[in-house]
């Protein structure tokens, strides 16, 4: 790992590791909500998910500027991010990933990523995806987050993680497809999860076919909560279609809750990357931002 850069607020603390500019710690007054990696369950805790979300179809798919080649959730978290801005205060930092001949032989672009870390209020952390295309053709790209979350949060004595439950802004019914294996995504066996509801019981038993993907989530906005505690995190995703909850096999004491402006392969998809669902198409110099914002409770 390398050396963590730390930000800090009056009640919030984080801390982000330049190697795939990952949120590795993630604290209120001192409490650890994060996932802090397992190699029994997952060894990752937040990585950055750039210029794919999920999975291509045998790992591969074909672009304007030539084949895409690389492994689940893209090439962001595989490399060092330069630490280029902190705030004078303390509580932000910027870090930047730029393309190299080892990422255009697996995305055949040009472009910069700027990660950007703030806390906010007394409870808040924001995280902005900045993407700039540095090259003449078009750029398409996904971004996605990843964090994970220590279920049972801290403070939570007593709690179990069948006494956590996933609330939404109001009751809705979506539909839910099956993400196998492989990592792609089926519609044939799609199921409703909400039905017509405003919360979501979690069992371990939940995540049997890997993550859960939802679409459009009402306001944008998803909480996940102990119902006996009342401790919770809260994550609002303005600009994100889909939001992936996910907990690994075995019986995994965490939940992971990831906007996504896209998703993995379906298998009624093509293997033509600018095809892909919800692909960004950003035309030479142009840039676009994207941020998400998690609240603990």
């Amino acid at each position: 790992m390398s050396e963590l850069v730390e930000i800090r607020g009056r009640h919030v603390a984080a801390a982000i590791d330049p190697l795939g500019a990952q949120l590795s710690s993630l604290q209120l007054e001192g409490r650890e909500y994060l996932w802090q990696g397992d190699q029994r369950f997952w060894a990752r805790r937040a990585p950055v998910l750039f210029p794919i979300v999920g999975s291509l179809r045998g790992g591969c798919a074909q672009s304007a500027a030539g084949p895409c080649k690389m492994g689940r959730h893209g090439i962001a978290r595989n490399y060092e991010h330069a630490v280029v801005e902190r705030a004078a205060d303390g509580s932000a930092a910027t870090f930047e990933l730029r393309d190299s001949a080892e990422t255009r032989a697996a995305y055949p672009y040009r472009f910069v990523l700027n990660m950007t870390y703030a806390l906010a209020g007394d409870a808040s952390l924001s995280q902005t995806f900045r993407v700039t295309n540095t090259g003449d053709v078009t750029l398409p790209f996904c971004v996605g987050g990843h964090p994970a979350f220590n279920v049972p949060l801290p403070g939570a004595q007593g709690e179990s993680f069948e006494d956590y439950e996933l609330r939404f802004a109001e009751p809705w019914t979506c539909s839910v497809p099956v993400i196998g294996p492989d990592g792609l995504m089926s519609w044939d066996d799609a199921f409703e999860c909400p039905r017509s509801a405003n919360t979501l019981p979690l069992t371990h038993a939940t995540f049997d076919h890997d993550a859960l993907m939802f679409s459009h989530v009402p306001g944008s906005t998803l909480t996940l909560a102990g119902r006996k505690s009342g401790h919770g995190v809260s994550v609002d995703f303005p600009g994100f279609d889909y939001i992936g909850v996910w907990s690994a096999a075995g019986d995994a004491p965490f939940v992971a809750l990831e906007p996504w402006t896209g998703h993995t392969t379906a298998d009624n998809e093509d293997d033509v990357f600018e095809h892909k669902a919800g692909m960004t198409l950003l035309e030479p110099g142009q840039t676009i931002e994207r941020t998400f914002t998690i609240t603990l409770f």
